[in-house]
């Protein structure tokens, strides 16, 4: 039992996760903007609810980007 548990050690060490609090706020962040581009459009708001589209475009786009940097960053160590 004990090399079993060894194993296991070195296997999670080998694939440890790494954290990134950002990313969670990104996708909390797209939601929010979707969710408020959508209640635009239904209230018969085209314009502002475009422009919120738009918006999630950017945040979801710096989102990826984000979990994208510290993937390689982290990937590199």
């Amino acid at each position: 039992m004990g090399t079993a548990d060894s194993e296991m050690d070195q296997l999670f060490e080998q694939k440890k996760r790494v954290k990134n609090p950002l990313v969670p706020i990104g996708a909390l962040l797209t939601a929010g903007v979707l969710t408020a581009g959508l209640i635009s459009f239904k209230k018969g708001n085209s314009h502002l609810g475009q422009k919120l589209m738009r918006a999630r475009v950017v945040v979801q786009g710096a989102t990826v980007a984000l979990m994208l940097s510290t993937a390689y960053y982290y990937g590199e160590k």
